[in-house]
């Protein structure tokens, strides 16, 4: 079973990709047309230029996954070609799987948390004292109170 993790990207190719090719040459396509690491566990999806048919590689610990899905009838409501990529959220994927027109819909605003840096060496080094005095805020009145 394929599952994505929080830190998972999703690539999506807005161009027509010929979907004959199948592992080494979507890792080829990756990695120089347009110059990301292939295994690095990015999700990369590309449709062929019907529109109703998609393929995602998909690289983990075990190994590179070749996955497609074929629509019967119908089409898949693709992202005009612009950039040669674009990200998506895992949300927005499957709106995309699901026949939803992202074009048709919008994000509303809300506060998502900000991305996890990893810390440096020296970030993570023992505070002195001092430091740690220094971060301390002063107690709340009012939360004394309670």
């Amino acid at each position: 079973m394929l599952t994505l993790g929080g830190a998972t990207r999703i690539w999506l190719a807005t161009g027509v990709t010929d979907l004959r090719r199948g592992f080494n040459g979507l890792h080829a396509l990756i990695a120089h047309q347009f110059g990301r690491p292939p295994l690095n566990g990015d999700l990369y999806i590309f449709a062929n230029s019907r529109r109703d048919l998609l393929k995602v590689f998909f690289f983990d610990a075990g190994g590179i996954w070749v996955c497609a899905k074929r629509l019967e009838r119908g089409t898949y409501r693709w992202p005009a070609p612009g950039q040669a990529l674009i990200t998506l959220s895992a949300a927005e994927l499957q709106l995309l799987l699901s026949g939803i027109d992202l074009r048709q819909t919008r994000r509303r605003a809300w506060w998502q948390p900000t991305p996890v840096t990893t810390p440096t060496p020296e970030a993570t080094a023992a505070p002195t004292p001092a430091a740690t005095v220094a971060q301390c805020a002063p107690p709340d009145a009012t939360a004394a109170g309670r």
